[in-house]
């Protein structure tokens, strides 16, 4: 349900300080039987000018690259619904119907009330590397674009309870594997399961127009290093119910790779160079013990490489 660093993207992170911190939810409760919320329809889409606010949000949501004010502010090839599937509406895959009702939220992380506002700001930052936009950064406070997004999600929500963790709502966890996991042994899995899509060498696909039609896991156009998903037991969590795409179903809790595996492929994936984190220290000692206490390699030496240069 994360291109080059630019030093006015460092800035901006360290300067706007409700975009530096992260802090992972609490993981959403059991869905009874296979009940999840009953968001609308397609059909039940709202006429008038607040439907076309919707209308804008889900194009800004799942075109990203194409939407004419969102795609200002994307730095890499990434669209928001490569990380939440079903366009934002699957259960299990982070869906928005999930998210709206939590927010606003106090976070003790970064020690204040959190908007859905500044979430939404602080993905494009992070997942959409805003610093290497057109833009600059990510959208503007209380924008028409978040303004359309937000009006998105809470139609998506209609019906949904206030302040309560819905089933559903964010990834399933995978525990760590008790032998931890295996780079090696993730890019095997990688060969067999996932280069069809995101090519070989984890550039993604695209149409001759710019188009995604896969994305790009590592290098210049994928997340950046401060990304969510840039965290092995995140993107072990998104991969183990979601991954490979037609194989695996969040909705139905089935799985094509096993927890293994799923940590294995993560570990590789993660272990490229990606676009540097915003919130640069000055070098990735500092950077990596201020940012980077998870599971993450950044910083780590892999492949002879000590990751965290990021992409040129």
């Amino acid at each position: 349900m994360a291109a080059a660093l630019l030093i006015p993207a460092s800035a901006l992170a360290q300067d706007d300080e409700t975009l530096t911190k992260q802090v992972e939810l609490e993981e959403a409760p059991e869905a009874k039987g296979e009940s999840y919320f009953d968001y609308p329809g397609m059909d039940e889409l709202p006429e008038g000018e607040f439907g076309e606010a919707v209308r804008s949000g889900m194009e800004a949501f799942v075109n990203t690259l194409q939407h004419p004010e969102a795609k200002r502010h994307v730095g890499n090839g990434q669209n928001c619904a490569n990380c939440h599937l079903g366009g934002g509406m699957a259960a299990n895959s982070s869906p928005m119907w999930g998210a709206w009702g939590i927010y606003p939220k106090y976070r003790g992380k970064n020690d204040h009330v959190n908007t859905m506002d500044e979430r939404i700001r602080g993905c494009f930052t992070y997942s959409m590397n805003a610093g290497a936009s057109e833009a600059g950064g990510p959208p503007k406070p209380d924008s028409q674009l978040l303004k359309d997004m937000q009006s998105f999600m809470f139609w998506s929500a209609r019906g949904a309870p206030l302040g309560e963790n819905l089933p559903g709502r964010g990834y399933r966890s995978v525990e760590k594997p008790e032998d931890g996991y295996s780079i090696s042994r993730g890019k095997s899995i990688y060969e067999a399961q996932c280069a069809v899509c995101h090519s070989g060498d984890g550039s993604g696909k695209f149409t001759a127009d710019g188009k995604q039609i896969f994305p790009p896991l590592w290098g210049e156009k994928a997340y950046n290093w401060g990304a969510g998903m840039h965290r092995i037991n995140t993107a072990a969590g998104f991969i183990k119910y979601n991954m490979p795409l037609g194989k695996a179903n969040p909705v139905k809790k089935h799985a094509a790779l096993s927890d293994q595996e799923a940590w294995d492929v993560s570990a590789y994936m993660n272990s490229h160079e990606r676009p540097q984190d915003p919130r640069w220290e000055g070098d990735k000692a500092s950077t990596a013990e201020k940012w980077h206490d998870h599971a993450c390699l950044y910083n780590q030496e892999v492949r002879g490489h000590t990751l965290g240069e990021g992409t040129q």
